[in-house]
């Protein structure tokens, strides 16, 4: 360690993530400090960044980062409700409004920001609150609790997390942002309207260019927002989250060297106009700006510490690219997202279906990246930040690096890494860094993490930390685990395997023998599906219910404006003409927008959330069952009419068809699956690009298997030849079995299938030849599934309980008044908010008849 002279008295004001991170930062370096910490709040560092989870179950302890008794071992003396009032700089004394006195040697101003409220009149009433602490947070959910409505001021990266906060809590949610979109620092506009449209289609209501004139008393809600172009929102609650300011109040009273709007000036070691005192995080100005991001803060402490330590690490800027999870929708932004350098270029990928938006950011040679946008799948960030930060040469055809089908430029893989390259922003961790640890004994992802820290602030990097970890390992001949999440140290084929055998029959009894902590995102679906996959249990039991997605949760798919899907199951596209009337009534009555699918289906879309018990009521009364188009499970049987008709057809494709699909309907597995069957080789129903495609012979069936449509298309191989339909079925059965009980999560039968070691000579040999000895097994447990099927909306409409779920809101019978259709083309469409904010003249407002 580097000794400072003898004993110098380090006082750091500010105990936020920044000034918790200098401390321990310091405490590695020397010995020969003695550190007083003032906390102005009365709980030690906490995270930050995952403030939204405390709405979804996490505490404050699981979000703090230290303790008194850490501090205590460390030697650090710190007091908490120590609200620092006044610097004696000569005297070198801080002073506190409960008039404690504390002397220094050297000062660390670590005071962060807080949150900026626009001057509006009426700001200040008891239900507007702002987010930023967790007593922030105890005040939302306290206004929460006698609140049906909420609205946060601000589009930003803090407003759409302060969103999510009150979707979390229940509450019907809107944002209001000044900008003409979303994120505007980060994303490009149609990156911002691709992230609207998702956070619309999750139930959260977004409006644009709103400037807020006052806050007033409501008719309906408590409060009502006026806008300055005449339009207004009533909401219960206002939370602002329009951005931050430096907390620079006791800089500005000790006449230290501010900027021009606000910030503590300081240099590259992060000194002040004072020499003894520094300033780092939030509240510091390095060369006109402010670093609103946690990794810039951890490597100015770091630059802070070096500087009283006698090192020569400096502040030399940050990079401000960030990846992040937005109420599920995945947002990246990478350097020069706006293409302000000269010369800049773009190549972009758009997905309006899927919503995937992908912008490439190239210099004016092509040889260079300088920024990306990445809206939701951001499965190319590492790669793209990693060409981006060390100035690798992109491949020949840079486009290929975001189009999905463009064929073949690589990932950027771990091997491909500089020792030099930057894997962690936030603690600066290098890959040479990990590979130091590694050869120092460091044997798992954690053990790396707890030496580096890498992946332990934003957490933005664990996908790429694992690659590398992985790769190191791998290189020295350990074996790498293929853990689900860091809840459960199985793979899921694994926790397949383990619910079956020991038959578990929820997630808590999984968790409670086999797991550690509360679960996640990634293990409570994943251990949904595997338990609907062995017992095919009624999703939306008490103790599944916490397992599902908002589709499972209300049984259709939520649409962008906030409705729902109503999709009945048509078995090999036949239907009958009373069940073609009871559609066309169903759908008048609702005023439900109608379309023949791809899939022999008709959709109806636009129903409200409380409409669906009683369309549902309608449907199944009518001999309809639900069509699990919200779930992944077999989705349809598309066939053509098949030797009954048509003048080709060599066999009956409209009977198998609906016996495949009566068989495997209501089976859940690691993605959708569809089927198809043609009645001759001309091939009418598309069956090569199928999970499972089923193509009619002279002496049978042709059996293809493993392919999809949708955004990498693949053709399904053949399988078999020439099979009759006792050995067909059987063949199905063990195909689809076999891919349930081991594929990865969220993985397709065609990536499944490729990924197999030997592909399908493998998987011949375990279906046809019973390499394995489980086909028995695998029929057996097929059997238990078509045997446990049921309806899940005949099942729901059965309980009182489960129809309760359904009200728009949790206390009241009110519906959405903002869900409103324009006409067109004789149906009903959402309306934009354009038309919407302009009463449009075909606006209509949509009541049962």
């Amino acid at each position: 360690m580097t000794s400072l002279a003898s004993k110098t008295r380090i006082l750091v004001v500010g105990n936020g993530m920044v000034g918790h991170h200098f401390v321990e930062q310091l405490h590695q370096s020397s010995d020969n400090v003695d550190i007083t910490v003032l906390c102005g709040e009365s709980r030690l560092a906490y995270d930050r960044v995952h403030l939204s989870s405390y709405f979804s179950g996490a505490s404050a302890d699981d979000l703090a980062l230290t303790t008194a008794d850490v501090y205590r071992e460390w030697g650090v003396n710190v007091v908490t409700n120590a609200i620092v009032t006044d610097l004696l700089r000569d005297e070198k004394k801080a002073l506190t409004e409960d008039g404690q006195v504390f002397p220094y040697d050297k000062l660390v101003l670590a005071t962060g920001s807080y949150p900026f409220v626009p001057p509006i009149p009426g700001n200040d009433q008891e239900h507007c609150l702002v987010y930023r602490t967790i007593d922030d947070l105890i005040a939302i959910e306290n206004s929460a609790r006698e609140s049906k409505v909420g609205v946060v001021v601000g589009g930003g990266l803090l407003g759409l997390e302060a969103a999510n906060a009150l979707k979390e809590a229940g509450l019907e949610t809107h944002v209001v942002e000044f900008a003409p979109q979303l994120m505007a620092v980060q994303l490009d506009e149609t990156g911002g309207d691709v992230l609207r449209s998702k956070i619309e289609s999750l139930g959260v209501t977004v409006h644009t260019q709103k400037a807020t004139q006052v806050i007033e008393a409501g008719e309906q809600s408590r409060y009502r927002m006026v806008f300055a172009d005449g339009t207004f929102l009533e909401t219960d609650m206002v939370l602002f989250s329009a951005g931050i300011r430096p907390s620079d109040q006791l800089a500005r009273k000790s006449m230290l060297a501010l900027g021009e709007r606000g910030g503590i000036v300081v240099d590259d070691n992060c000194l002040t106009s004072d020499p003894d005192i520094f300033a780092v995080g939030e509240c510091a100005l390095w060369q006109n700006r402010i670093f609103g991001l946690v990794a810039p803060g951890y490597t100015m402490a770091r630059a802070a510490v070096s500087a009283l330590t006698g090192g020569d690490t400096v502040f030399t800027g940050a990079d401000m690219s960030t990846k992040l999870k937005l109420m599920g929708v995945e947002v990246g932004s990478i350097g020069d997202a706006h293409e302000r350098t000269t010369g800049a270029q773009s190549y972009t990928y758009f997905n309006q279906p899927e919503g995937v938006y992908k912008k490439l950011v190239v210099d004016e040679s092509q040889q260079k990246v300088l920024g990306a946008v990445l809206v939701g799948d951001t499965s190319d960030y590492d790669t793209l930040l990693q060409y981006a930060l060390n100035g690798i040469d992109l491949p020949e055809n840079p486009e290929t690096l975001i189009l999905p089908s463009a064929g073949a430029a690589p990932a950027l893989g771990a091997d491909a890494l500089p020792d030099t390259a930057t894997i962690c922003s936030c603690h600066n961790v290098a890959k040479s860094d990990i590979v130091s640890a590694i050869d120092e004994g460091c044997c798992s992802l954690s053990d790396v993490k707890s030496c580096t820290k890498a992946s332990t602030g934003c957490g933005g990097c664990t996908a790429l930390l694992k690659n590398v970890v992985d790769s190191e390992l791998e290189k020295r001949g350990v074996e790498v685990s293929k853990a689900i999440c860091e809840h459960f140290n199985h793979t899921r084929q694994e926790l397949f395997h383990i619910v079956k055998v020991n038959g578990i029959t929820s997630f808590d009894e999984l968790l409670d023998k086999h797991g550690t902590g509360l679960g996640c995102e990634i293990c409570k679906p994943a251990a949904g599906s595997i338990l609907a996959s062995v017992y095919n249990d009624y999703v939306l039991k008490q103790e599944h219910l916490p397992l599902q997605d908002t589709n499972d949760i209300y049984l259709g798919n939520m649409q962008k404006d906030g409705t729902y899907s109503v999709v009945p199951r048509v078995a090999g596209g036949e239907i009958t003409p009373e069940k073609l009337i009871l559609l066309g009534e169903v759908a008048k009555k609702y005023s439900l927008y109608t379309k023949i699918t791809g899939g022999q289906r008709i959709d109806l879309f636009g129903a409200r959330v409380d409409q669906l018990p009683d369309i549902w009521e309608a449907l199944v009364k009518g001999g309809f069952e639900t069509g699990h188009a919200y779930a992944k499970a077999l989705r349809t049987v598309k066939s053509c009419v098949g030797s009954t008709w048509c003048r080709y057809g060599v066999q009956d494709s409209v009977k198998t068809a609906i016996d495949l699909e009566n068989r495997y309907k209501g089976l859940r597995a690691p993605h959708k699956i569809k089927f198809g069957v043609s009645g001759c080789t001309r091939e009418c129903a598309e069956a090569q690009s199928k999970d499972i495609g089923v193509i009619a012979t002279e002496n049978g069936w042709n059996l293809y298997v493993c392919g999809n449509g949708g955004m990498k298309p693949r053709h399904a191989d053949l399988f078999a030849t020439d099979l009759d339909t006792e050995t067909l079925v059987k063949y199905i059965d063990r195909v689809l079995m076999f891919y349930v009980r081991t594929a990865d999560r969220l993985q397709r039968t065609s990536v499944w299938m490729d990924n197999l070691e030997g592909g399908l000579a493998y998987l011949q040999d375990v279906v046809m030849n019973d390499s394995l000895n489980i086909n028995a097994d695998l029929e057996a447990q097929m059997e238990t599934v078509v045997g446990a099927y049921q309806c899940e909306w005949k099942t729901t409409l059965e309980s009182e309980a489960s129809r309760k779920r359904f009200r728009q809101f949790v206390n009241t019978d009110g519906t959405d008044t903002n869900i409103q259709f324009v006409s067109e083309r004789g149906q009903v469409r959402p309306a934009t908010e354009l038309e919407k904010s302009k009463g449009a003249d075909n606006l209509i407002a949509v009541d049962v008849i």
